[in-house]
This record gives C-alpha cells, structure tokens and sequence, in this order.
C-alpha cells in the first residue's frame, strides 16, 4: 500500500512544479558535495532528497500521460 504523505507536490501547477524540480536537484548536489567535503548532520537527507525529486518526476509522468490520454 502507497504511502500518504503531504509533501505539497500535487497543487502545484505544471511551472512551478518545474521549478521546485530544479530547486530540489540544485538541493540534492548541495547535499552531495557537503557530504564529500565533509560529515552532514543527517546523510539519510540525501536520500529522502532523492526520493522527493523521484516523486516530483512520477507527478509530472502522470500529468503528462493524462493530458495525452485526454486529447
């Protein structure tokens, strides 16, 4: 059974979903090249930060292929 967690993705229109997507990527290299250089407090942030940006991509796929399906 899926997860219900309200990480705020599905109200956001199809621009500003594109800029969050941006934002979490530019966050996600941040976090990689702290860890690299040194210790972060939370390393399991990298990998809720991977799996926000995987979440943002399935919302776009699926706005996507609803808006071929309804033409």
């Amino acid at each position: 059974m899926a997860k219900d967690k309200d990480n705020g993705i599905k109200p956001l229109n199809d621009k500003e979903l594109a800029e969050r997507l941006k934002d979490e990527r530019a966050l996600l290299t941040k976090l990689k090249i702290q860890h690299a250089v040194s210790t972060i407090e939370n390393p399991a942030r990298i990998t809720a930060q991977r799996k926000l940006i995987a979440q943002i991509l399935t919302e776009t796929k699926a706005r996507s292929i609803k808006a071929t399906a309804t033409k």
